[in-house]
């Protein structure tokens, strides 16, 4: 059984080197004066759609990304790490794109990909924390969702059996065969006060917490392999000879879309199709401003557990 897996990732400024000039006048975010990294939590969902390559042969694991040219830097990331292509959405039209455009454009890039079995992505990105672009889309696409996966325990292929354990809708009648269901998931959960197994159908989209194990590393022989893949536009300003070695060898294509490549309503899209405006940036550091010395003895540690429960600090 080969899956087809999208992983939404996203390039971010990285949060902790927030500097005076990370605000523009308009409220946005200055992505040119901060270092750009892979969204950490991108990460751990891109290794759980690697896992899901290495126990079905056959499965090819897509990244999608949405961002400026460079956030082509991240297709190649997940390239060198086993995912198998890219498409990066790219147009000034998207500037400035809250948690509702964005998920607009992701969910209109999606359609036309057409064919796919799973959409991953990690939780939150570190420069909004809003965690709302995943659900977002499996709305837009009227998919089912899980979120705060930890672990994709297993996947069934075909119609769900009825005496599943874990939730999965137990008994698909034959005209909902229709809605396109190809199997299903089960899938552990780390929530706030413990973990939980669900089941789910799929297609569907699943958001991975940073609890999840880490990615791979890169792969030499991949770096090797991907290290000229370059999208359109960055092809345009290298030589004649790199034209004619991506002409022999589409694989280091990366696939770039702009508005008019994907079916969209503009007035959803960028500032115009945003309700949401950030008002302010702070970079907030925390400073102790108590400090409180115990000696090893047992009556001084239990009166410092006792008070920090009844303040809520642990507990």
């Amino acid at each position: 059984m080969g899956l087809k897996i999208i992983v939404l990732a996203k390039q971010v400024p990285d949060t902790r080197n927030v500097g005076k000039d990370a605000m523009k006048a308009d409220g946005t975010v200055n992505r040119a004066a901060l270092p750009a990294i892979f969204n950490p939590e991108d990460l751990n969902a891109l290794e759980q759609a690697l896992r899901l390559k290495d126990r079905y042969p056959g499965s090819e694991v897509t990244i999608l990304t949405m961002g400026p040219g460079r956030a082509a830097d991240i297709i190649r990331e997940g390239l060198y790490r086993g995912a198998d292509n890219g498409y990066l959405l790219t147009d000034r039209a998207f500037a400035g794109s809250d948690t509702l455009a964005t998920s607009y454009a992701i969910s209109c890039a999606i359609k036309k990909i057409s064919d796919y079995d799973i959409i991953i992505a990690g939780r939150q990105a570190i420069d909004g924390d809003t965690a709302q672009v995943g659900p977002q889309v499996a709305e837009k696409l009227g998919l089912p969702q899980v979120t705060y996966a930890e672990e994709i325990v297993s996947v069934t292929e075909g119609i769900v059996a009825e005496d599943d354990k874990y939730g999965v809708p137990h008994a698909i009648l034959a005209d909902e065969v229709s809605l396109n269901i190809k199997g299903s998931l089960v899938i552990k959960r780390r929530l706030e006060r413990g973990v939980e197994t669900v089941g789910t159908t799929f297609p569907c989209v699943l958001t991975v917490n940073a609890s999840a194990p880490d990615c791979r590393p890169r792969n030499a022989k991949k770096v090797q392999k991907y290290k000229h893949a370059k999208t359109v536009t960055e092809i345009q300003d290298q030589s004649e000879d790199y034209m004619d070695l991506t002409a022999d060898r589409p694989y280091l294509k990366i696939e770039e879309w702009s508005v008019n490549d994907i079916e969209t309503d503009i007035n959803w899209l960028g500032l115009s199709g945003s309700p949401t405006k950030v008002k302010k940036i702070e970079n907030v550091v925390f400073q102790a401003k108590e400090a409180k010395k115990i000696s090893s003895d047992e009556s001084e540690l239990e009166e410092l557990i006792v008070e920090l429960i009844e303040n809520h600090t642990i507990g």
